[in-house]
């Protein structure tokens, strides 16, 4: 079903696709929209290591959910902040992408785990964590990305 990577030596190790997930905050989730046109936006996320699920939040209802409303199948990429050798123009980075099925969480007790997790990749301050928990919790929605495929490689722009 999923296509084998065409650059084989520029593949990652699983173990690499999970630390890029867990260390780096920020990623593109894809959902297929009720036009039928990809729908692609920037997200934070929470990679569980327990699960090997990955989370977001966001609002209850607008263009993520009238797409989840019609499709659960997604898309999520990952990268790197990537770098430049001495002498070189070109970036080299590393990216993972996920394919799998979305899923609305509604326990409040696990939206209230993945929320406080999501604000620990920014800050450890607990007041300001509390906070976003009391004032803004009622009114997020989160979302767990089962992953059925994960890949990831190495790029040089060039």
């Amino acid at each position: 079903m999923f296509k084998t990577m065409r650059r084989f030596k520029q593949q990652l190790s699983k173990e690499k696709c999970i630390e890029i997930l867990t260390n780096e905050p920020h990623g593109v989730l894809s959902l297929i929209s009720d036009s039928e046109y990809p729908y692609g936006f920037p997200i934070t996320h929470w990679y569980d290591a327990n699960t090997g699920h990955i989370y977001f939040h966001g609002a209850k209802e607008g263009h993520k959910m009238d797409c989840l409303k019609q499709c659960d199948k997604a898309s999520f990429c990952v990268m790197d902040k990537g770098f430049k050798k001495d002498g070189e123009w070109a970036v080299h980075y590393q990216s993972v992408i996920i394919f799998g099925k979305i899923k609305l969480v509604d326990n409040p007790d696990q939206v209230k785990e993945i929320c406080t997790q999501l604000c620990l990749k920014f800050t450890d301050d607990q007041n300001y964590i509390d906070h976003e928990l009391k004032y803004s919790g009622p009114s997020v929605q989160c979302f767990e990305l089962i992953p059925e495929h994960i890949t990831g490689k190495t790029i040089k722009e060039s």
